[in-house]
């Protein structure tokens, strides 16, 4: 059996970015985490141990959301990382950064990456 938890609207302030001043000024972030898994006990026992924890996985991308990178996909492939080696009972992951109003030339609301694998 296959049953999917979606942690969706991690709301994070960070500095990431190619530009100066976007190490400097930072601006708005969210992350979205996609996980396919099997929480068939969990549910039988309400045990939390037997699924994944909500909080963790918050925890995990608000770490590595603090970390500056010059990339979000390098963002991205850090928290897919840290997610993977925190949890073995993952079938699929797919973790998606989205940067909201990056600084171009042009009017654009949002940019994002989305790193998904089978385990």
């Amino acid at each position: 059996m296959s049953n999917e938890i979606n942690i969706e609207g991690i709301k994070l302030y960070a500095y990431h970015g190619c530009l100066d001043e976007e190490s400097r000024i930072g601006g708005n972030y969210i992350v979205d985490v996609y996980i396919t898994t099997d929480f068939k006990e969990a549910a039988k026992t309400d045990d939390l141990t037997k699924t994944i924890d909500y909080c963790t996985i918050y925890e995990i991308s608000k770490k590595e959301m603090s970390i500056r990178s010059k990339l979000i996909e390098q963002v991205g492939y850090r928290i897919f990382e840290k997610i993977k080696s925190e949890f073995h009972n993952i079938h699929s992951l797919k973790v998606v950064i989205t940067k909201l109003l990056p600084p171009m030339n042009g009017n654009v609301e949002k940019v994002s990456i989305a790193i998904k694998d089978k385990l």
